[in-house]
């Protein structure tokens, strides 16, 4: 017998989603594989999520939860005297190899909106939350260009499978902080 009253549905539809994409890729989310992978009826999945847009707008807000929680939850940056470059590098290369398939899967949906126009707004949301978590620390457009770089350092060590090379990001931040 199916679950009448199921107030988890939503999120495990997400979760789900999540799960699909890191096995198969953004290609391989439909509302059908979702549901297959939620163990909920199809119709679950099209009453919470319209259209597919939607579905990935909350995997990404869901998946951009990362970085930023590990930035917002570092007591170290908020330490007098804190090093902002040595600190961020540490975090970056914690995120990075802590669960590298977890990081690929936020980058990938990151990315998708490039195709996407609808997934944008959350993308953006997730540059400026941790541009708003930095300027607490320098001003507001070396925060911005901090989230930059680390967009582009954390990218380039995902996209070519090296190994992150935490001495280099620290001397990229601390020039741009200087």
């Amino acid at each position: 017998m199916g679950r009448r009253y199921d107030p988890d549905r939503r999120r495990r539809i997400i979760d789900a989603a999540i799960r699909v994409v890191a096995e198969r890729g953004i290609a391989g989310l439909s509302h059908r594989t979702a549901a297959a992978e939620a163990d909920v009826p199809l119709g679950s999945t099209t009453y919470h999520f319209k259209t597919l847009d939607e579905l990935l707008v909350a995997a990404l807000r869901q998946a951009n939860e990362g970085f930023a929680t590990a930035v917002r939850d570092c007591a170290r940056l908020d330490e007098p005297g804190a090093d902002l470059a040595v600190e961020l590098a540490r975090l970056m290369g914690e995120w990075l190899t802590g669960d590298r398939a977890r990081a690929e899967l936020e980058y990938e949906l990151y990315l998708a909106a490039l195709r996407r126009p609808a997934l944008r707004p959350v993308a953006a949301e997730w540059t400026d939350s941790v541009a708003e978590l930095l300027a607490r620390h320098t001003d507001p457009v070396t925060a911005r260009g901090l989230v930059a770089v680390m967009d582009g350092i954390c990218l380039q060590a995902l996209l070519t499978g090296g190994a992150y090379d935490e001495a280099q990001a620290r001397d990229l931040l601390a020039r741009l902080l200087r």
